[in-house]
């Protein structure tokens, strides 16, 4: 009954982000702020991980493919779609489930405790539609630019680290980048990245909304946004690859 109440109360909070705003100049003031505080502050993060992300699978590839006829060039193959199809999008989505995630959660529960929501409501401010839609339109704005992002440092990461350690020559690794791409994994990233942003902007909001009690309380709400976000993530991955691949 306990997760029916929350599914329910969930669902309410996501009809309400999407009703008319008051003024649509707050509206559009605060979605820029949220889009500036998702992609800016994330993007040097994301841009180190892919890095490495990408050399990992590319000296872990060519270390399984060394004593095989399979010609070297594929490892430019393997590292563009499996960063393309699945590290990108599900690596970003845990990094931001853990950054992004807990903010929000922390900044709404903050907002709660010290009862500014509560004076917003008074003031006839749709709090809902305020402070989480533009979060939630931002992250799904975001998400897939960060995304993007993501494939093309990870693709450079595994030139580098397959040059630096002569396992593959760079016009190889750009043979193997060109061979065959198939337009319809772009597409599915894609797919990912907006469902993988709703998911983790709107548990986050939802944790973060609905806190009561104190500050500890606050670093509980925190933590279950982040659990849950990325336990969701990762069901969500496998249905989306289920379904459509």
């Amino acid at each position: 009954m306990n997760f029916f109440f929350h599914l329910g109360r969930y669902v309410l909070m996501l009809k309400h982000c999407f009703i008319k705003p008051e003024k649509f100049y707050m509206y559009w003031k605060e979605l820029f702020r949220q889009m500036v505080n998702i992609g800016v502050g994330s993007l040097g993060i994301i841009s180190v991980i892919s890095l490495f992300i990408g050399g990992v699978t590319a000296v872990q590839f060519a270390y399984q493919l060394q004593d095989t006829f399979v010609p070297m060039w594929w490892i430019g193959i393997i590292v563009r779609d499996s960063m393309i199809l699945e590290l990108a999008p599900t690596v970003t989505a845990l990094l931001m489930a853990g950054k992004v995630g807990s903010n929000i959660s922390s900044e709404l529960g903050s907002m709660r405790i010290s009862e500014q929501i509560d004076a917003l409501d008074i003031m006839g401010v749709s709090t809902t539609g305020y402070l989480v839609g533009p979060k939630v339109m931002a992250s799904m704005l975001v998400f897939p630019l960060l995304v993007i992002f993501s494939v093309f440092f990870g693709i450079y990461g595994g030139m580098f680290a397959g040059m630096s350690t002569n396992v593959v020559s760079p016009d190889e690794y750009v043979r193997g980048l060109q061979d065959g791409l198939v337009p319809f994994n772009v597409r599915v990233m894609l797919m990912k990245s907006v469902t993988f942003a709703f998911i983790i902007s709107s548990i986050s909001c939802y944790q973060g909304f609905f806190v009561t009690g104190g500050a500890l309380d606050i670093g509980k709400a925190s933590t279950r946004a982040v659990v849950f976000s990325c336990i969701t993530v990762i069901i969500a991955n496998f249905f989306i690859a289920a379904l459509v691949l």
